[in-house]
């Protein structure tokens, strides 16, 4: 089968845990590091799959890259090639959709639980109605047109949304220990306040190879579903 794109923004934000799916399940996959300039692809049709991970920048930035990216994303959803995308990578599905990407009223940085918000949930994640996921970030996007929205935390009314076998998610299931071990090393750079919203990175190692665990029972749904419409 063609692999699956996907796009990493930046060196520190890769594909943690969704690559290991991926190779669990023999499916190939293709980097393409936007964070050194790697070439875009100019076909989405040369891929099953796209995904999109996660960044420090905004999708309202002028990077050159987001136009060619919001291309591409809408190019694949047009001939329903799947699409995934993690924080900034569901970010980018959103604008590229038609939705809106503002400021959050509150940084989510750390540990927070999410809850499913429709019946179409099920279909992504059967009976598991609320999960412990992992967030850092500072803006949140829109539900696009004739998208669901599935997720939501106490924080940030939405987590994730779907538009057939599409999935855009504002958390960040993909973390492996190693990456926010990583990310926490930038934690004062974030200059937020702690509390409900934001942890100290003390507080995230709390039970960090429980939690990763028990998060991994979603993302396993979550990406077991998306996979099954690939592009074979």
């Amino acid at each position: 089968m063609k692999p699956i794109a996907i796009f990493r923004h930046s060196a520190g934000e890769g594909p943690g845990y969704f690559a290991s799916f991926l190779d669990a399940h023999a499916i190939p996959w293709q980097l393409i590091r936007i964070d050194a300039n790697d070439p875009l692809p100019q076909d989405a049709a040369a891929f099953s799959g796209l995904c999109l991970m996660g960044g420090p920048m905004s999708v309202n930035d002028d990077l050159p890259w987001i136009p060619q990216v919001l291309g591409l994303i809408r190019a694949a959803v047009a001939a329903a090639i799947p699409v995934i995308g993690h924080c900034l990578g569901g970010q980018l599905m959103a604008k590229a959709l038609g939705g809106q990407v503002t400021k959050n009223p509150l940084k989510e940085i750390g540990w927070g639980w999410v809850e499913t918000t429709d019946p179409t949930a099920r279909d992504w994640l059967g009976d598991l109605e609320r999960f412990e996921a992992f967030h850092w970030h500072g803006e949140t996007f829109s539900i696009p047109p004739g998208a669901t929205r599935i997720l939501k935390s106490a924080f940030c009314a939405n987590q994730a949304f779907v538009l057939g076998p599409h999935l855009a998610l504002q958390c960040h299931v993909e973390m492996t220990e190693a990456m926010i071990r990583l990310w926490c090393q930038a934690w004062a750079d974030e200059h937020a306040e702690p509390g409900p919203s934001v942890h100290r990175p003390e507080e995230m190692f709390i039970d960090l190879e429980q939690r990763l665990a028990a998060m991994r029972v979603a993302a396993d749904r979550l990406y077991a579903r998306w996979i099954a419409e690939l592009k074979r």
